[in-house]
């Protein structure tokens, strides 16, 4: 196999990658975003804020590279989401900026209640939207002769406001078992009480999911169901269910790290999980990675672009997580 063969698939594992970094390492913040209104006052939503002040924005970066790299690798599958998912990409973005204003307003203003809540908002819609996204390309996404050829709307299903819901329940966790991590006494507590009840709304999401998809989608079934696939991939249940299991038990024991690692665990298991059901698509349930592709002269430029980007954002990425390590004590806010 030849490179020119290999560069889509490169392409796709980039993107991947990307998306799943942004998932993960945004995704913390966004639900920290979304349990600020369960704080206790001011002071501690403050003190939340600092957990996340260091890191929200180049988390962001992942976004950048994972939507940039659609659009360069495959204009196809870009020219196809885009019109498709116009309505709730539009309303994540600008929820991700009305959240980044709120980063700075909020310390300077004397009434904090209306930031409080921009903040919350913005992150929750943001997290919803992605929800719906992702809903709407398990659905699948209605193409004639190379374009888009559905409605507006068609994102807005029962479904896809299931994966929006799960995926706020999801970030949720994330925020709640980071905050275990970040925090220590009554603050850190009480987060792990949250964590608990969101473990179990993120299970009850998953497990709806994994059974409406191979009920209500024949290739997903066959997928998952058909011999010899089912041993192959029945490893991903096994392992999804064993690692809530352990999160379960290190909530309750109160550990501080090991329950965010848990649930990015289960997170990527939950991706593994959808890559597998809708892979070779890249927009199902038609475009295949390969057709959506770009000429191999453009996805060769560009990824020698990216490979030299690529240890930078990991290198920044990495040293401000290492600067930043510890607990926010209580006295720290971002301001």
């Amino acid at each position: 196999m030849d490179l020119a063969s290999l560069l889509p698939l490169i392409w796709a594992a980039v993107i991947g990658i990307a998306v799943a970094f942004y998932v993960i390492l945004d995704g913390f913040d966004l639900g920290v975003g979304i349990l600020f209104p369960f704080a206790r006052d001011d002071a501690e939503r403050g003190r939340m804020l600092g957990t996340i002040a260091p890191f929200w924005d180049g988390n962001e970066t992942w976004l950048v590279l994972g939507g940039g790299g659609l659009l360069v690798a495959f204009p196809r599958a870009y020219a196809i989401i885009m019109p498709a998912f116009y309505l709730p990409i539009m309303a994540m973005l600008l929820a991700l900026v009305f959240r980044g204003i709120t980063f700075e307003f909020r310390g300077m203003a004397q009434r904090k209640p209306f930031w409080n809540f921009a903040f919350a908002a913005g992150s929750t819609i943001a997290g919803f939207c992605q929800g719906l996204i992702l809903g709407g390309l398990v659905q699948g996404v209605k193409i004639e002769n190379g374009a888009f050829a559905g409605s507006a709307f068609d994102w807005a299903t029962p479904f896809g406001v299931v994966c929006g819901l799960g995926v706020v329940a999801g970030y949720a966790l994330l925020g709640a078992t980071w905050l275990m991590m970040k925090t220590d006494g009554d603050m850190a507590r009480r987060a792990g009480d949250k964590a608990r009840l969101l473990l179990v709304a993120v299970l009850v999401f998953m497990a709806a999911v994994s059974i409406f998809t191979p009920l209500e989608f024949p290739r997903i079934a066959h997928r998952w169901f058909s011999l010899p696939n089912l041993y192959y991939l029945l490893p991903v249940p096994i392992l999804t269910a064993l690692v809530a299991l352990a999160e379960w038990y290190w909530i309750a024991a109160r550990r501080e790290v090991a329950p965010f690692l848990a649930t990015i665990a289960l997170f990527l298991l939950g991706y593994l999980g959808l890559a597998i059901s809708i892979y070779p698509y890249i927009v199902p349930p038609d475009l295949t990675i390969r057709a959506a592709a770009a000429s191999p002269s453009s996805q060769t430029f560009m990824l020698i672009g990216t490979l030299v980007l690529l240890p930078f954002i990991l290198g920044y990425t990495a040293l401000t997580y290492w600067l930043f390590r510890g607990k926010v004590g209580a006295t720290t806010a971002y301001h």
